[in-house]
């Protein structure tokens, strides 16, 4: 089958031709790829920084959107025929830059009819982190001030939104060209991150600082816990935890592949509540440039598209 990825760990990403997954297990699903979303973490994978539980000649991927072709007999929610994303680790068989797919079914579930093959595709990993952050970890409540810190990409768009849907009153950081788009998602007021006073300004406005924060900027958290009130909560998700002080709860997550959470990431966006802005889709020979532009900062997601 036709797929793209690394021939060895550290290479660059190149055309592949790789058998076809095995019929899927009693747990399983195949999936025929429609579209395979494609994030700054594949260069992880690549380079041999996260393991996804496959070794080279490897197709890249961790999340994709196609129809259902075979399930197998303890699959109860997906058949045939049924349009579905996933975000399938640890990988069974291939990452889902290719044109089948084998993905666990707990962690396969019905593709709203609102996304699109790309937006489905690239909701999961963003939806989940989204999901994670806001309900599980921080446990937002309704009239809290949250601030998300590189609310500019793709998760911290989905922050900025799933936060908007649990009540919280939002403000963000993010870059000149993506406030208005930010602001668009529901963020009350943004600022820019390239200011080094602006957790100052944040605080000012907000008479003391935020209840909570998300950290989603690289080597931003130290700025972040800045602008939260004492007794706050920050939570960061680029591995750069700061001190604690005043109180202040910190967290350091990592995305766990939780079938509730993606489930609920699913059901935020088939009542629109979580979208997703797709800047651009490239065909999976393609792929190469893909995973370039999703790393120079791209103004929303990037997805490979697969077949009709």
């Amino acid at each position: 089958m036709r797929a793209a990825g690394i021939r060895t760990i550290g290479g660059g990403v190149e055309p592949l031709e790789l058998p076809a997954p095995r019929e899927p297990a009693a747990d399983e699903v195949l999936l025929r790829v429609r579209a395979a979303g494609v994030g700054v973490w594949e260069d992880y994978v690549r380079t041999g920084g996260w393991d996804i539980g496959r070794q080279p000649p490897l197709a890249l991927g961790v999340e994709a959107a196609g129809v259902v072709v075979a399930a197998g007999p303890e699959v109860e929610h997906l058949r045939p025929g049924d349009w579905a994303l996933t975000y399938p680790l640890q990988l069974r068989d291939q990452g889902s830059w290719a044109e089948l797919l084998l993905a666990p079914a707990a962690l396969t579930v019905v593709k709203p009819p609102a996304l699109s093959w790309a937006e489905a595709a690239a909701l999961p990993v963003p939806g989940i982190t989204a999901v994670q952050v806001v309900e599980k970890t921080l446990r937002v409540a309704r009239g809290e001030r949250v601030l998300v810190s590189g609310a500019g990409g793709v998760t911290g768009g989905a922050l900025v939104q799933v936060a908007v849907a649990a009540g919280a009153e939002v403000l963000a950081t993010a870059g000149a060209t993506s406030a208005a788009r930010v602001r668009s998602y529901g963020a009350r007021e943004v600022f820019d991150y390239r200011d080094p006073g602006w957790p100052e300004r944040l605080c000012e406005v907000c008479g003391g600082g935020v209840d909570a924060a998300v950290n989603a900027a690289p080597r931003g958290a130290a700025a972040a816990l800045r602008a939260v009130r004492d007794g706050g909560r920050l939570v960061t998700i680029t591995g750069d935890p700061p001190p604690a002080e005043r109180g202040i709860a910190v967290a350091d997550l990592v995305i766990a592949p939780e079938p509730a959470d993606l489930a609920r990431a699913v059901e935020l966006a088939g009542g629109l509540e979580l979208r997703l802005g797709v800047a651009a889709t490239l065909p999976l020979e393609r792929a190469a440039a893909a995973l370039e532009l999703a790393a120079s900062g791209a103004p929303g997601a990037v997805a490979l598209t697969l077949g009709p």
